[in-house]
């Protein structure tokens, strides 16, 4: 070991040791490097790492540097490389094991670099490639130093990340008070095409406001996409396919903003993304006005409202958080943190907890950590703003007496110059795990994780059974996703995925994948989480599995196509039967006069349903002057039902007009629907009421079959006729029907009729007939003798049948006067 360090004992701490492997190594750099750097070189370098830190300018760096010298004995030179010794890159990767399970392969990639879902796109390198790029930033945080204007710090830009990041050329802008942009530096553009932009006024569509307005990077990489919303500066405007819009931070709103132009097409890897937004927030210092420094009893007052703030907010949190001071030895380097707030269920491995931790060291609460992977994690957030979060592991806490593991990671974020700790517990007592477990399975969905960090993919179980899974192969990787997509649905989730991972915003989007077990309709719900940059470093969400929601979706849709089939066919069919109805069944309206008689009929088709039913009437002349009067009720509707009383009113009329008596009639109508029917187990079925009316002997013969009986209204009474015998028609072959004879006198009304007029759902049969000859004696005592047949079917307001009505009428001696 070079240098004169003391020789440490065997015996001392473990942070003694890793304190005094620190010093040693910062001061053998001094050694090393005395003999090699100027005294300037290295003073204006760490006056830049300070600039870059505490966001100050140059002079203030520069007081900074002797102040620490002064206070703690060192030469300026000596507090200059205790500076620069705090800006070291990550170490390594680990080698010495097999990766994680979680873990996708490297070398299993399918979807090149340009690809939506390729993996090299959206991953944050914290370790290899930012061994690489870290040296840019100390580069540009050195240069600053030196640069006097926006045009000094857009060819340093420039020349810094020319290789690297592959920029061509950078532009500055500055928000004016009017709202308008100046261009206040640029390098590689050319003076004509500077001038040319260099006063840009408020105008929309313009990428440097937007990005200033927003306080949020834009990534301009499909030149004719970006056409269409933004002025693309240029000549052509596609001089550079690729561009990026940084605004520079600040405490307040931001002011300026940063475009970093590449001649190259394609997108900017996550790595540059992150590069590029770490060299705007350098920037802030010498783009924005410097803030006055603060003596030491405003930062000390500032510091304890801060605390007590800070305390007051951990005391409402669930969980375990603290609020970490750095203490510092002499030579600048963090011996150990002291917490200074803690939330109530924080708890060290004594068992104290909450404000019993306030005041105490982490090397005293938590005495393992020194030299670990945690303690590096604090130093870097502490040096570099960005949030440090742990891997996994066990801690062992005593519950009532008995001994409980439970897995926890760290995460660390910088406030000022303190950092927040939060520890966060992953598993979960066996009856939560067991309800977790459980809703995932009842609503066939599965969280999922993926650390851009690390590149950890993390699945739920069930996240496995929804992929058709093995979970022996692990998560499936972003490259691997495409395999198992429909190809309909590549664009549409790819566009989510760069949504998602590029910009950080959340996603809710619905896919399809091929199984084994055929297509399912999948749903990804994500939302990212992003560092001090913006840039996104950690994916977290769930895939829902909406196979059987979908065929419940599509089943139903056929089935209202299919009613809509249905219906438009039944219309039809309605329409049609209507007009046959209209042709066969035409309906007067006026009373009609036959043999003497005076006829009124009536027609009411039913007000539910799209069916016309089968309701039928008949009054003719015979050819010996006599009358035929028929009324029939065929079963069913539709144009079965009009086809049926087609038939039956055309033959009956034509055997009675040929002389056959009225109960052959019946009979042979009967045998008609017996043997003409197609199908045996749906044979038509009818009513009927016919009668034939002698106008030389005012004798009325009729018949029925299985129909209602007439009502006879003469005089003051109302009474339903005896009924002859007479079936159904069309129920059976040995049917019989008889007839019976009534002599009408002057004066009367006979009614025949079809149920429609009397039936009520729920109601017995006697008591509409009862309501009938009731309705039909008032009306006759109100002088509505002339329609009586519409008035009675017009007082069933709401018919669920179709209704047909006759009232033949003897007129008498005073009527035909």
């Amino acid at each position: 070991m070079k240098g004169d360090a003391a020789p440490v004992g065997e015996g001392a701490a473990p942070e003694v040791l890793a304190l005094a492997k620190v010093v040693a190594r910062l001061r053998s750099e001094v050694i090393d490097l005395e003999g090699i750097a100027a005294t300037a070189a290295v003073v204006e370098r760490a006056k830049g790492v300070l600039m870059a830190r505490a966001g100050v300018s140059a002079e203030a760096a520069y007081e900074m540097l002797l102040d620490r010298a002064g206070v703690r004995g060192h030469t300026v030179l000596e507090e200059c490389w205790i500076a620069l010794g705090q800006v070291r890159p990550h170490p390594p990767p680990a080698t010495d094991g097999p990766s994680p399970p979680t873990t996708a392969p490297t070398g299993d990639r399918k979807e090149p670099a340009g690809s939506a879902f390729s993996r090299r796109r959206y991953l944050v390198g914290r370790r290899d490639a930012d061994a690489a790029l870290r040296p840019l930033l100390a580069r540009l945080a050195a240069g600053l130093t030196a640069t006097h204007g926006g045009d000094d710090i857009a060819e340093l830009l420039r020349s810094v990340f020319g290789g690297a990041a592959g920029v061509d050329a950078v532009m500055i802008y500055s928000l004016t008070a009017a709202g308008s942009l100046e261009l206040t530096g640029h390098a590689g553009i050319g003076e004509a095409l500077a001038e040319r932009w260099r006063h840009v006024p408020p105008l929309s569509g313009v990428a440097a406001h937007e990005a200033i307005a927003g306080r949020r990077a834009l990534w301009l990489e499909d030149p004719e996409q970006d056409a269409r919303r933004y002025l693309l500066i240029g000549d052509p405007p596609d001089r550079w396919p690729a561009r990026a819009w940084l605004p520079v931070p600040g405490d307040g709103p931001a002011k300026a903003a940063i475009g970093f132009l590449r001649a190259r097409p394609g997108p900017f890897a996550a790595d540059t993304r992150a590069l590029l937004r770490q060299a705007a927030r350098l920037c802030q210092g010498p783009l924005a006005t410097p803030e006055r420094p603060r003596d030491a009893a405003d930062e000390g007052a500032r510091d304890s409202a801060e605390v007590a703030s800070v305390q007051r907010i951990l005391e409402a949190l669930v969980g375990s958080a603290i609020l970490l001071t750095p203490l510092r030895s002499e030579t600048g380097e963090v011996e150990d943190y002291r917490i200074d707030a803690a939330a109530p269920e924080s708890v060290d491995v004594a068992g104290r907890r909450g404000k019993e931790l306030v005041g105490r060291r982490i090397l005293e609460t938590y005495p393992t950590v020194a030299g670990t992977a945690l303690w590096e994690g604090y130093l870097e957030t502490l040096t570099t703003g960005t949030g440090y979060e742990g891997e996994p592991f066990t801690y062992e806490e005593v519950l009532s007496g008995v001994p409980h593991q439970s897995v926890y990671s760290v995460r660390a974020s910088r406030l000022g110059d303190h950092l927040v700790v939060s520890w966060i517990r992953h598993d979960t007592s066996e009856r939560e795990a067991r309800r977790l477990a459980d809703m995932q399975r009842l609503g066939n969905l599965g969280w999922a994780g993926w650390n851009l960090a690390t590149d950890t993919i993390t699945w739920s179980d069930q996240v496995y059974a929804i992929f058709d899974r093995d979970p022996r192969e692990g998560p499936m990787s972003l490259e691997e996703l495409p395999q198992h997509l429909l190809p309909d649905d590549l664009p549409s989730l790819g566009t989510a995925v760069q949504w998602l991972l590029r910009e950080g915003e959340p996603i809710d989007q619905p896919f399809r994948i091929a199984t084994v077990h055929g297509v399912r309709h999948l749903r990804i719900v994500a939302e990212a989480q992003t560092d001090a940059d913006g840039t996104p470093v950690e994916v977290h969400g769930f895939f829902q599995d909406l196979s059987a929601q979908r065929a419940a979706e599509l089943a139903l849709l056929e089935s209202e196509r299919a009613v809509l089939l249905q219906r438009g066919m039944l219309q039809a069919e309605r329409a049609l039967a209507a007009r046959l109805q209209d042709t066969l069944l035409p309906i007067p309206e006026q009373s009609l006069e036959l043999a003497g008689l005076c006829i009124d009929v009536a027609y009411v088709p039913a007000d539910r349903g799209i069916n016309v039913g089968g309701d039928w009437y008949s009054a003719i002349e015979l050819p010996d002057k006599s009358a035929l009067f028929v009324v029939g009720d065929v079963a069913g509707h539709g144009l079965a039902a009009v086809g049926t009383m087609a038939q039956l009113r055309f033959t009956t009329k034509g055997m009675t007009v040929t002389g056959s008596a009225l109960p052959d009639v019946l009979r042979r109508l009967n045998s008609l629907l017996l043997h003409t029917a197609s199908d045996p187990a749906a044979t038509a079925t009818a009513t009927m009421v016919m009668a034939r009316y002698q106008p030389w002997d005012r004798r009325l013969i009729w018949v029925r079959a299985g129909h209602l009986p007439p009502l006879l209204i003469r005089g003051d009474r109302a009474n339903f006729l005896d009924q002859p015998q007479g079936r159904l028609l069309g129920a059976t072959f040995d049917a019989s029907y008889g007839q019976a004879v009534l002599d009408l006198l002057p004066g009367d009304h006979l009614l025949l009729y079809t149920d429609g007029l009397v039936e009520e759902p729920g109601e017995d049969i006697e008591i509409g007939l009862e309501r009938l000859a009731a309705a039909t004696l008032r009306l006759l005592r109100e002088g509505g003798g002339e329609t009586l047949a519409r008035t009675l079917a017009a007082l069933c307001t709401s018919s669920r049948d179709d209704i047909c009505v006759l009232d033949i009428h003897v007129p008498d001696a005073k009527e035909t006067a």
